[in-house]
Parts: structure tokens; sequence; C-alpha cells
């Protein structure tokens, strides 16, 4: 049995206006504004939120002297076009050079990496 349920992933950074909005034109969904806090409310239930922290340090990808801390994976119908799709929403490139792997790794406008992933 479970001690507990996942309820919301939160990210860290310094504009959570701004990152919910990107993911929201990313993943789709409800942005809810509770201030130094943003709920992004997904179709089917998942939740992603987003705090202010003052003083953020984005991860650094790839760093053998430094945790990437976390990533998304975001399943995706057509690499080439979800590509063009975050790269024009803000998104920065890390590790897309190998065309032929079933993923792309990117950061987020406040540098969280996230991988686009071949459905």
């Amino acid at each position: 049995m479970a001690v507990a349920e996942l309820s919301v992933v939160v990210l860290d950074c310094p504009d959570p206006h701004a990152l919910a909005g990107f993911y929201a034109e990313v993943l789709g969904g409800t942005v809810e504004d509770q201030g130094d806090w943003v709920d992004l409310k997904l179709p089917g239930g998942q939740a992603l939120a987003f705090q202010a922290a003052p003083g953020f340090v984005p991860p650094r990808w790839p760093a053998p002297d430094h945790s990437q801390q976390f990533h998304l994976d975001l399943d995706v119908p057509d690499l080439d076009a979800a590509e063009r799709a975050v790269l024009a929403l803000g998104a920065k490139p890390l590790d897309t050079e190998d065309r032929a792997r079933s993923f792309r790794v990117y950061a987020d406008p406040a540098g969280h990496p996230f991988c686009l992933c071949a459905a």
C-alpha cells in the first residue's frame, strides 16, 4: 500500500507567471495564478506548479561537477515540429545534434532541462 500520492511537481524559478505561460503553451492546460505560486492544471488531472525563488540559479547541463537536479520528459508525436514550437516559445537547445535519437534535450526559459521524446 502506498503511503502517499503525488500531488504536483513544483519548479523554482525567478518568474513563475512567465514559466507557467511557457509550459501552458507546450503542454496545454489552465494557469491558476496564486501570486508567488502559479499552478498549471494539465488535461488528464496532472499539474505542474511554479514558485518564485529569489536568488534562483538554474541547473547546468551537462556538467559533471554540478547536478542537473531533475528534468521533465515530454512525449511528442513529431520531434521536428515540437522542436520548432518550443524554440519559438523561448526554449534553448542543450543536446539536439544526434537527430537519430528518440529524444532531444532543451532548457526552458528559466534554465530547467527537459526532453522532447518521440511518442
